[in-house]
């Protein structure tokens, strides 16, 4: 299932993408009288049942109904509205490392972003005035569905709702101000996240997806998660060791190469007013953004 959100009358608003369309599900269950969860994280608190509901409602839906809305008509939010950790693994693609001169790291390298930080699909991002070296960072973003303390591997991918596209937005020159790197992390709207989440059993594999980003039509990076150093059941596992993961969390696994701290100095252009940058992983949709001037 592809859940998203909208804005509906200033309000973020539960709808689900189908061949049909995108379904308002608050206004499928007002008219069926149904009692469905109405926001993206009573959904993912509640899991199966709330998938199951939420599926019977769509097949019950006719047609005709106004629940039905057009994609292109949609405002987008955030489709991870109140994530209570946003948890992020660096250098975790080996090309990537091998960009930077980085060694292959032997843990995973984590920091954290915080929920100023979340924007949306179609949503203008202003450069802050206080970076010259904004870059683009394409990632796949697990979605935490169930309470994971001191999970093994292979139990990792069970605790998982669910996938969906990011842009974990840099700035580099913030980034390597000090030997710890969340100033250049944590600007305002600094993760898109969406424009869905995709529920774990139609994603599959999470290790085995294409993932690319573009500026302005260009193929900046192009790669496949199977590049990945640390697996996402392994990255989930790690994690649940030395904190309780819970429902909703986040977690930002990495991005491959081709960002533009990779290049040589001569040839690094960093985002400016105008830019726009679509972030694709197969399965999980386009995400795109335009940058503005602050």
């Amino acid at each position: 299932m592809k859940l998203l959100t909208f804005v509906k009358q200033g309000v973020t608003s539960l709808g689900v993408k189908t061949e049909k369309g995108v379904l308002d599900v608050a206004e499928a269950a007002k008219e069926a009288g149904a009692c469905v969860p109405d926001s993206v994280m009573s959904v993912i608190e509640e899991g199966v049942s709330a998938l199951g509901a939420i599926s019977d409602l769509v097949a019950s839906t006719s047609a005709s109904s106004a629940a039905w809305l057009r994609e292109s008509d949609l405002e987008f939010g955030p489709c991870v509205t109140d994530p209570k950790k946003m948890i992020c693994v660096g250098l975790n693609y080996r090309k990537h490392a091998e960009e930077t001169n980085a060694p292959i790291p032997e843990f995973p390298i984590l920091f954290n972003k915080f929920q100023n930080t979340l924007t949306a699909h179609g949503r203008d991002i202003a450069i802050p005035r206080v970076t010259n070296k904004l870059d683009y960072e394409a990632e796949l973003v697990i979605v935490i569905g169930k309470k994971a303390k001191y999970v093994s591997k292979e139990d990792a991918l069970d605790h998982v709702f669910g996938y969906c596209c990011v842009n974990d937005l840099s700035a580099r020159d913030l980034q390597m101000r000090t030997p710890q790197w969340m100033l250049g992390k944590i600007g305002d709207d600094f993760s898109p996240l969406g424009p869905y989440l995709v529920t774990a059993d139609e994603v599959g594999d999470p290790n085995r997806l294409n993932i690319k980003s573009t500026v302005n039509g260009e193929v900046r990076q192009q790669s496949n998660t199977s590049d990945m150093i640390f697996a996402c059941d392994e990255i989930v596992s790690y994690i649940s060791q030395h904190l309780t993961l819970e429902p909703g969390d986040v977690i930002l696994t990495g991005t491959p190469e081709g960002v533009v701290l990779g290049y040589p100095p001569e040839k690094q252009i960093y985002l400016k007013p105008g830019d726009v940058v679509t972030i694709e992983i197969e399965k999980l949709g386009s995400l795109t953004n335009r940058f503005v001037g602050e």
